[in-house]
């Protein structure tokens, strides 16, 4: 996975620097803590300093723009010409930040004031004057046609502030991510499920990433390629990673284990960072053996980055890799019914779970009947986390563009349906009755992923920095 880089320059204005002494300096002492505040573990910082001239502008571009950045911060240090922003922007091609961070929270007006020096306290002045030239860069990216975003705020003492800049560069990460992502698509879309099907092409273009087609053939074949040994040692897996109920026959975990040792082979040689899978199939029965004992593999593939959307939801496969990818996990999830007495909507999905995010040890029941599919074997059952979830789902609309959907709620305690399924009960701000009205009229397919803590800002800037619409019902 390329590693997501972050490029940051400062701008002032070269007339300055004879005039005023020591402010270039103190100025780029700011730009300096900037870079430190934005370091991070698995980040790379491209600084290029601070830009005064247009010359230094047209090669700060071209740095970028060699250095493959995912987005670029402008910290505003003082007034600057825009002519020595624009070609930056315009060469490096990547979304764009402008930092206009006060230095401190006001100026100490007495001790300004005291001073009988006017250079020197022209100079203190300029080192205070960044938002002078937020209006003019806004003015001249707008005429350009270049998007921007912007934080208004202070270099230290603000959280607020610097916990957006946080969730920018956690949006650049997962944007990176889903760039680079590799998408298996293993079986074909469920049979009537019209909401579900989705343009692979869009995908590709408001995303990026690849889509890999596999056949469910190949899975049967690492079947039966799976040895004894690795079958026993998945089985231990199994029992340490989930609680197994005493009615889990020996045989159902073997035949759970060997599809799990043959999926995560699948995995590694097609370098998948996500799969969604559905089959109906018809008279092949290692195919069947393989796509009825596959829910606990993928539940295990699921908890260690790799999202698996069931019935072929690609649309689900990217909003569990996107909610994967900030580092909430990302559950295969839909409406149950509705609980008006406690005003909670009840939601869960029968396949996998992600047990990173489950309440307690994710439950292993065998059922008769895979319902409304082929087969029957182990399933899981869990309920995610109590506390603060956010849902995601990515919508196809009517003119065929993708869009980003999205709700903060709680998960709370309270009785589930104990069917073997994933199931949570949700409590939202707005209410069950006028979240599920609000969700339904934004016309989502009706799967979504669910993930831990409230991060809707996020998944705001993430559509930002793609370019595609987002919503949010609360």
């Amino acid at each position: 996975m390329k590693t997501c880089r972050i490029g940051l320059f400062g701008i002032g204005l070269e007339a300055y620097w004879p005039q005023f002494k020591g402010l270039k300096m103190r100025l780029e002492g700011h730009l300096d803590q900037v870079a430190r505040k934005l370091a991070r573990p698995k980040l790379e910082i491209v600084n290029l300093g601070l830009i005064d001239s247009v010359s230094k502008a047209f090669e700060a571009g071209h740095r970028f723009r060699c250095e493959d950045v995912d987005l670029i911060f402008i910290h505003v240090t003082t007034y600057a010409l825009s002519a020595t922003v624009l070609p930056v922007v315009q060469r490096a091609k990547m979304p764009v930040v402008v930092l206009n961070l006060s230095p401190e929270p006001a100026m100490d007006y007495a001790q300004f004031n005291r001073l009988k020096n006017r250079t020197a306290m022209t100079g203190k002045w300029l080192e205070n004057c960044g938002a002078c030239a937020v209006p003019e860069i806004a003015n001249v990216f707008k005429r350009a046609r270049i998007p921007f975003h912007q934080i208004t705020g202070m270099l230290h003492n603000d959280p607020v502030c610097w916990d957006e800049v946080n969730d920018w560069i956690d949006a650049a990460r997962v944007a990176s991510i889903l760039f680079h992502n590799r998408l298996g698509l293993m079986g074909h879309y469920y049979g009537g499920m019209l909401d579900v099907a989705s343009d692979l092409t869009q995908h590709c273009a408001t995303f990026g990433g690849h889509m890999e087609i596999i056949e469910v053939d190949e899975l049967a074949q690492l079947r039966r390629e799976v040895k004894t040994r690795q079958v026993a040692s998945r089985v231990k897996e199994f029992y340490e990673k989930f609680d197994v109920g005493a009615d889990c026959v020996r045989s159902e975990l073997e035949r759970a284990a060997r599809t799990s040792v043959a999926l995560d082979r699948l995995v590694k040689e097609h370098d998948l960072g996500s799969l969604a899978y559905y089959y109906l199939g018809s008279g092949n029965g290692e195919n069947k053996e393989a796509m009825s004992s596959i829910i606990l593999g993928n539940s295990l593939l699921t908890a260690r980055g790799i999202p698996v959307a069931g019935e072929y939801e690609v649309k689900n496969a990217q909003a569990m890799k996107i909610m994967d990818s900030f580092g909430v996990g990302g559950s295969f999830t839909e409406y149950y019914a509705m609980d008006f007495k406690d005003d909670v909507v009840l939601m869960g999905h029968d396949g996998p779970g992600h047990i990173g995010i489950a309440q307690g040890k994710t439950k292993v029941r065998p059922l008769g009947v895979y319902h409304g599919k082929v087969g029957r074997g182990l399933s899981v059952e869990m309920s995610v986390k109590h506390g603060p979830v956010t849902l995601l789902s990515v919508v196809q609309t009517a003119a065929g563009q993708l869009e980003l959907l999205t709700a903060e709620a709680e998960s709370v305690p309270g009785p589930i349906l104990q069917i073997g399924n994933t199931n949570s009960r949700y409590r939202f701000s707005i209410g069950a009755r006028k979240f599920v009205n609000e969700w339904n009229a934004r016309s989502p397919a009706h799967h979504c992923a669910v993930g831990l803590g409230h991060i809707a800002g996020k998944i705001e800037k993430l559509g930002q920095l793609l370019g595609i619409e987002t919503h949010r019902i609360c």
